[in-house]
């Protein structure tokens, strides 16, 4: 099962076993991840599984944030570069050791 590390806005540390398919939000929200609302499910919905992807896994977090993607993530004030919503990312045995920080807060 591959791994993905979750690191707070405040430091706090979450080493979460994903199922392979099972995207970053499906991980941390059944894990109980503070931080990762996924308020509609992987919808596309809302940006409340906004994560900053750190910068040596940028390039392998899958593929780059579709059109739906980048369009709800322009909706967010705290967007950076590496800006991913955690429900388009899913878990594969190569993103095994995945780093991902959570913003202070979800909107």
């Amino acid at each position: 099962m591959p791994k993905i590390k979750y690191i707070t806005h405040d430091g706090k540390e979450y080493d979460v076993d994903a199922h392979e398919g099972a995207s970053v939000m499906e991980a941390a929200t059944s894990s109980n991840v503070p931080g990762i609302d996924g308020d509609c499910g992987g919808a596309l919905a809302c940006g409340t599984c906004h994560i900053y992807v750190d910068p040596a896994w940028f390039a392998k977090a899958g593929t780059p944030a579709q059109d739906a993607e980048q369009e709800m993530l322009s909706l967010l004030d705290n967007r950076q570069d590496n800006s991913r919503l955690s429900c388009q990312i899913s878990m594969s045995a190569e993103l095994d050791g995945l780093v991902v920080r959570l913003p202070r807060g979800q909107h």
